[in-house]
């Protein structure tokens, strides 16, 4: 007998036996596909790492099959569809596209917690069945999947030793670098920078904060809008490894359109004389700013980055200021 609520789902302590193991069916195929997803997303760049979720793939692809067994046994061919979602308060697993990009340790902390999630079902279900062999399996699977928890750790060491752990890892960072800080890095020096001469030669042109807000605001998204997509155009990622492009597109654009609304917002303020004292100071944080991701993660020496920096911007910003003055 199948049970009928209001709000469309069961109750675990409700389910009967046959439930419990449709159930457990189910969530072992579902656990077994994340497993193979994740291996599939992290093959190509970390194949020691993807070997790990390809053995935990096989492991939970036993527990399906030994469930199965004991349900053809006890309750035939026909298993009742019965998943996760269909249980208020249980346990849910995001599909592997939610967890994108697919970082190394994200996904060694996402399986240790499955594994713990899973054995804390298996323990909740022996003790609601009645059947000696059915809930002997469900405390068999309940020790397996803690031990589990054991067996990633032990992966971790067969497949991804030290020196392939750090060579992984520095893989990850570059390529983090490359799809995402690089492009950013540029959009926001871009933004920053190339926005100057039109914000203020329009400040000082008509001394209107209204007019200049409005036109810096024009610069600063058109900028960002023509900068994310160069980058996405330009290079598709596949050759030069620099990631997706609509990910470097969005990371570039965006970036742009910050910086130049950076010392574009003040203009917000009617008084011209204060919102230009502060776009000033917003200008050298900015500046500040730049040279500093330049020194975090491009080993750029900071001395170094603020003279470039200073030296394109106050450039830019002077020729600004002289053609508003014209």
């Amino acid at each position: 007998m199948y049970h009928i609520f209001l709000s469309n789902r069961f109750s675990f302590n409700s389910l009967s036996e046959k439930e419990i193991l449709a159930l457990a069916i189910s969530a072992e195929e579902d656990d077994e596909k994340i497993y193979i997803n994740y291996a599939e997303g992290l093959r190509i760049e970390f194949p020691n790492t993807a070997a790990i979720f390809d053995k935990m793939a096989q492991e939970e692809s036993k527990h399906r099959q030994r469930l199965i067994e004991i349900f053809r046994k006890r309750f035939g061919d026909q298993i009742p569809l019965l998943r996760r979602e269909h249980i208020r308060g249980f346990y849910e697993r995001k599909p592997d596209w939610l967890t994108r990009p697919l970082g190394i340790d994200h996904t060694r902390l996402q399986a240790i917690r499955m594994e713990e999630q899973t054995t804390q079902f298996y323990r909740a279900a022996a003790k609601q069945t009645q059947d000696a062999e059915t809930r002997k399996l469900l405390g068999d699977l309940a020790m397996e999947e803690e031990a589990h928890e054991h067996l990633v750790s032990l992966l971790e060491k067969e497949h991804t030793p030290t020196h392939i752990q750090k060579k992984e890892r520095e893989r990850e960072k570059t390529k983090k670098l490359l799809t995402w800080i690089q492009p950013g890095l540029a959009g926001l020096i871009d933004g920053s920078i190339s926005t100057l001469a039109p914000i203020f030669a329009a400040a000082f042109t008509t001394e209107d904060p209204h007019k200049t807000f409005l036109i810096g605001l024009s610069a600063s998204i058109g900028g960002g809008i023509s900068m994310g997509l160069t980058e996405a155009i330009h290079d598709d990622g596949k050759i030069s490894g620099r990631g997706a492009p609509i990910k470097r597109g969005l990371s570039n654009g965006l970036m742009t359109t910050m910086g130049g609304l950076g010392h574009t917002l003040p203009y917000l303020m009617n008084n011209f004389q204060i919102a230009t004292t502060i776009a000033c100071i917003i200008v050298f944080l900015e500046l500040w700013l730049i040279a500093f991701i330049q020194n975090r993660y491009m080993d750029t020496s900071f001395l170094r980055a603020i003279v470039q920096i200073i030296i394109g911007g106050s450039l830019v910003f002077a020729a600004g200021v002289l053609i508003g003055n014209l």
